[in-house]
């Protein structure tokens, strides 16, 4: 098997997580984290849909890591993203880290908005 170096050129990556916080571009963020190709900030959390509405015209697909454990995303929330051409994939917060890690460095439009483990 050969393995390939992910580059991530300007791309912001997560470099790690733990309890409580998140790793992102050598800054340690506590708390939920919304992170784009060129930024990452604290975020609210589920009850903050405002702060991901915001991404409608950056991404076109949203990775939200529910923590340590995979969870349904309210309906609601979904389908507000939905319809403002967001696209929705929900994961454990570990998978969506390096889901959006795989996908920034390939210069996808995408985002992560990820509840800590």
């Amino acid at each position: 098997m050969q393995l390939t170096e992910i580059t991530f050129n300007d791309a912001v990556p997560v470099d790690g997580y733990g309890p409580g916080f998140f790793r992102v571009a050598d800054q340690v963020l506590h708390g939920a984290v919304i992170v784009t190709a060129d930024r990452a900030t604290v975020w609210a959390g589920l009850e903050d849909g405002a702060a991901l509405l915001g991404l409608a015209d950056e991404v076109d697909v949203l990775f939200i890591g529910m923590g340590a454990e995979i969870a349904f995303l309210p309906a609601d929330l979904r389908q507000t993203l939905e319809a403002e051409g967001i696209g929705v994939e929900v994961m454990n917060s570990p998978s969506a880290c390096r889901t959006y890690n795989v996908l920034v460095s390939e210069g996808r439009r995408v985002a992560l908005a990820a509840l800590p483990v």
